[in-house]
């Protein structure tokens, strides 16, 4: 396994970026009908580069000989919390900041299976204001641990998005609070895109990106980020056939919804794309993968164990489509792939999963 860091790139200021972005008018045209533009991104990598980590681009030569390209990882497990959500909220908070104390937001609300609402909960906390986590009683008990230690309070809500919106809602009436979605929110997206900025720097010759999508608001940042700058590099959706929803989106031209709570391992996906991720999705990514529980267990084990990185089963899933018969139909000329590794909050307790797992009948790496 092997480190790729541009350390020259670390505080990510404006004077150490070189990518440049290509302003044709296909792209200026098509930044209209969405959420955001490059220049949220670019105002986001601002806001926040100085409460993040310029998380490592690491290599593995046994992934790279069973896939037969070169894969490069992206280490989000290793940013604060745990995960790449402090990104989105960060640049969220600091836009909510006013210029005076007294007009600070009374409250902070959102509905997180986890890493979001710790997100928020550590942001909220480094500017003093109230946070309010509507979580699923499904939610990793780390996760929800990990919320409390920031000094979040919790408020429990059933799996479905219904039920979490409506809970979220009711605590926002109460609280007065402030609602930071965890993947439609503007803001949220245009920082999840910073991350696509550090990959066009360190991996400067990549090929793709893929990365794990539920709500979207990462793979429609990032998709946004590097159409603008890199339009030849591919993004790549990946998502548990559990919980299809995108796939079923870009098969039907229209946003397809999860029609019930889907049960996979991988909870940080669970969660359907939005009205303001969709038409970025729609546009600029250019295909999603699907893979099984099967799937995203065994590459999340092979990662643990020939990488010895701890990631968590939502972060696997961009693995498992790598490693699947389906990417396989992917041009060999796409050579130099980068995959998110969203984050690395791991419930210990319940890795007993693991045990189930069978290896796909097309893989043959042993762990």
């Amino acid at each position: 396994m092997g480190l790729l860091c541009i350390f020259k790139i670390c505080s990510l200021n404006t004077s150490s970026q070189t990518l440049t972005p290509f302003l044709f008018l296909g792209f200026r045209t098509m930044c209209a009908q969405y959420c955001i533009s490059f220049a949220d991104v670019e105002k986001a990598r601002n806001n926040i580069q100085d409460f993040i980590h310029l998380t490592p681009v690491l290599t593995s030569s046994i992934l790279n000989q069973v896939t037969g390209r070169n894969l490069f990882f992206k280490c989000e497990l290793f940013q604060k919390t745990g995960s790449f959500k402090i990104r989105g909220v960060i640049n969220a908070i600091r836009g909510l900041m006013p210029t005076t104390s007294e007009e600070k937001p009374k409250a902070v609300v959102t509905h997180s299976s986890g890493n979001h609402g710790q997100a928020l909960a550590y942001a909220a906390k480094l500017e003093g204001i109230p946070a309010y986590i509507v979580v699923p009683q499904t939610a990793p008990s780390c996760k929800k641990l990990a919320i409390q230690a920031y000094g979040a309070s919790i408020v429990y809500s059933e799996q479905s998005d219904e039920s979490r919106e409506n809970v979220t809602r009711r605590i926002m009436e109460e609280t007065e609070g402030i609602m930071v979605h965890p993947n439609q929110e503007p803001a949220v997206i245009a920082g999840q895109g910073t991350i696509a900025m550090e990959v066009l720097n360190q991996v400067p010759l990549v090929d793709a990106l893929v990365v794990p999508v539920g709500g979207g608001g990462m793979v429609a940042g990032i998709a946004i980020t590097v159409k603008a700058l890199r339009p030849s590099v591919k993004v790549y959706a990946a998502e548990p056939v559990n919980a299809d929803d995108c796939y079923q989106s870009k098969l039907k031209g229209e946003l397809t919804p999860n029609p019930c709570p889907p049960e996979t391992i991988a909870d940080g996906v669970r969660s359907s794309i939005g009205l303001n991720t969709w038409p970025i999705i729609r546009d600029l990514v250019d295909d999603v993968f699907t893979v099984t529980e099967d799937e995203i267990k065994y590459a999340t084990q092979l990662v643990w164990e020939r990488m010895k990185l701890l990631i968590e089963p939502t972060a696997g899933v961009g693995v498992a489509a790598v490693l699947s018969q389906h990417f396989q139909t992917v041009s060999p000329e796409v050579k130099n792939i980068c995959i998110v590794l969203s984050g690395g909050n791991v419930d210990l307790t319940s890795v007993t999963w693991m045990k189930q797992a069978e290896m796909p009948a097309h893989q043959s790496v042993s762990v």
